[in-house]
């Protein structure tokens, strides 16, 4: 269990060996997923896309927001 610490601004670390593990880099955008007991952050990469296609199906959270961020970054 990797525990850390909240930083000023809300930010958090993620441990090295779960940025390697995820293919988390510089830049990459994290889902939060809101759930009972507390929430799940889940990395938005071509490859978590691909293998959880149908994951989020029954409340479509991440296609909504995704789909919603890509029509603002047109808007720009």
């Amino acid at each position: 269990m990797n525990i850390r610490k909240i930083l000023s601004g809300g930010r958090v670390t993620i441990p090295a060996e779960l940025r390697k593990k995820y293919d988390i880099k510089a830049g990459t955008k994290i889902f939060f997923k809101v759930e009972k007991d507390g929430i799940v952050l889940y990395p938005v990469t071509s490859k978590t896309i691909k293998d959880g296609i149908g994951f989020f199906k029954p409340d479509k959270q991440m296609l909504k927001s995704l789909m919603k961020e890509k029509k603002f970054e047109r808007e720009l």
